[in-house]
């Protein structure tokens, strides 16, 4: 099968995403063709020499780097399918499935997704639909609220609403009415912390909702919870699975907990400081409450039309032992020290065996797809 996959990207997770996707590519069966296509931070896409696939293999520790030959600029191509799907350079690039790596906006978002279903190609995770709504933290706990499901207690704040000043010091009443300090402020449509910030006191709040909106127009303001982080991976494809396919069958591993060392789980600690948190798989519950967060993982993977592959985040509350549904990553760090391949191993499907499984899923899925009609 001649796999591409594709890293890099226009967001705030660029370097995230060579990491994640060197251990991606590392771990694909060797059996596989793989091309390399890596994305720039100014969103342009340059086919990758293969000697940059032999240096990723040869160390478990390199990440990618994207080397930028004119000559290599890549074109996705409207309706290629799989024979025509990227030009470069006069030719076509062959590409039975997409593994894309990318982390956040233009990645995470439904953007680089619809660009594949336009172009015709079976890949790797959620729909556009699926990826747009769990980029965007406010939808994503409206849609689990109305399946029931717990989530955070917040306030969504647009950026038209602080042009009015009277109309901002009724949210900032608001929050601290509804909500209480301390709160936690971030960006809707953000990922690996970035722009999230923790409020003590007012001005703390107003900084954080200042430096919130330089990532997004639309930020959450949410109570703070006293919090165990806890983790649970899901895959499949709960949509179409009808019990032939085992790799469309609605799986959770886990779950598993963070325990960070440093203020709370943010980029530094997930992505930069080795010791930035201890890793518990499973983690330390009861085997009730943990089958409890697999069945909420697997229903809000549901509710939300998702397939391939998630990371569904909770909280505990340690003062009341509530359980919420923090977040969704719709496609979650691959990186040495990442939870979702962590957690799948430890219950049984190792690195290449979740690479094979994810592609297996992104064929049928695609060829699911070119069953339905289009037209009359």
């Amino acid at each position: 099968m001649n796999v591409t996959v594709v890293y890099g990207g226009k967001s705030g997770e660029h370097e995230i995403s060579l990491v994640s996707a060197a251990a991606v590519a590392r771990n694909i069966d060797r059996n596989h063709d793989i091309t390399l296509i890596a994305i720039t931070k100014t969103g342009r896409w340059f086919l990758q020499p293969q000697e940059e696939l032999e240096r990723i293999r040869a160390s478990e520790t390199a990440s990618f780097e994207i080397i930028e030959d004119e000559k290599c600029e890549v074109f996705a191509v409207p309706g290629g399918g799989i024979d025509r799907s990227f030009a470069v350079n006069g030719r076509f690039i062959k590409c039975d499935v997409v593994f894309p790596v990318l982390h956040g906006t233009f990645g995470e978002d439904g953007t680089i997704q619809g660009l594949f279903e336009m172009v015709g190609i079976p890949y790797v995770g959620c729909s556009p639909l699926g990826s747009a709504v769990t980029m965007d933290k406010e939808k994503t706990k409206a849609v689990l609220a109305g399946a029931g499901i717990p989530v955070v207690p917040g306030i969504c704040v647009r950026r038209s609403d602080t042009a009015d000043w009277k109309k901002y010091d009724e949210i900032l009443e608001q929050a601290q009415k509804q909500l209480g300090f301390p709160m936690f402020v971030k960006p809707c449509s953000a990922g690996s912390s970035d722009g999230a910030n923790l409020a003590v006191d007012l001005r703390h709040l107003n900084s954080a909702i200042l430096e919130a909106f330089d990532w997004d127009d639309k930020i959450l303001i949410e109570k703070a919870v006293n919090a165990r982080e806890i983790e649970c991976s899901v895959t499949g494809n709960p949509t179409i699975y009808d019990g032939r396919k085992d790799f469309e069958a609605l799986t959770a591993y886990g779950p598993g907990e963070i325990a960070p060392k440093h203020e709370f789980y943010d980029y530094d600690a997930k992505y930069n400081d080795p010791d930035g948190a201890e890793l518990l798989i499973p983690a330390r519950l009861e085997e009730k409450k943990l089958e409890e967060i697999r069945e909420l993982a697997k229903k809000a993977f549901a509710a939300l039309d998702l397939c391939g592959l998630s990371r569904v985040d909770f909280f505990i509350d340690k003062d009341t032992g509530e359980l919420y549904l923090n977040e969704i990553n719709t496609m979650p760090g691959f990186t040495q020290i990442s939870m979702f391949p962590k957690m799948c191993a430890e219950f049984g499907l190792d690195f290449t065996a979740l690479t094979e499984l994810l592609m297996k899923e992104a064929v049928s899925k695609f060829e699911a797809a070119g069953k339905l009609k289009t037209s009359r």
